[in-house]
């Protein structure tokens, strides 16, 4: 069975666990075994710099294990990014040429729609759009995230398409 590593900030869900064991399930249906990201032993000791370094290490190693990865690209404790630990365990799947989905709510909403929502949107005397509320360009190609993310992952409304566009480019089934 082809193992896929879940990425996303579900670490951080209050049950977690059982998070991860629904997650898990869903990944059965589509014939791949899930696989939780670990806690390098959170629950043995002081929460220090070995501890994350461990954590990191672990999760490393399990993805360049795991044949492909599933990355949950919800926003993340701010309306319009998601969580940076995902974003790079994407980004390090990438670069080992593993295939990788996403999912995100209106993967189709450009993100220019979005900063205008969350932060408002200007335009400078070059006719650049800028978000109000930091004075950065804001990308307008039509994306729902960052291009970095965009072009280089497959983005999904839900979970199960994520999971059925995986589970065929691993061949699965």
């Amino acid at each position: 069975m082809k193992q896929i590593y879940l990425a996303g900030p579900d670490v951080f869900l209050a049950d977690a666990a059982a998070h991860f064991n629904r997650l898990c399930a869903r990944c059965a249906e589509f014939g791949l075994r899930g696989v939780q990201p670990s806690d390098g032993g959170i629950g043995s000791g002081a929460h220090d710099a070995a501890l994350a370094r461990r954590i990191l290490d672990a999760n490393l190693a399990l993805i360049a294990a795991c044949d492909g990865l599933l990355a949950n690209l919800q926003p993340f404790r701010n309306p319009l990014e998601p969580d940076s630990g995902t974003v790079f365990e994407l980004g390090y799947a990438v670069a080992l040429g593993k295939p990788v989905a996403g999912w995100l709510p209106a993967p189709h909403r450009a993100y220019e729609a979005r900063v205008a929502e969350h932060c408002g949107c200007m335009l400078d005397a070059a006719g650049r759009t800028l978000d109000a509320a930091h004075g950065y360009l804001v990308e307008s190609f039509g994306q729902p995230l960052n291009l970095m993310l965009a072009c280089s992952t497959p983005l999904h409304p839900s979970v199960d398409a994520a999971l059925a566009d995986l589970a065929g480019r691993l061949a699965v089934r």
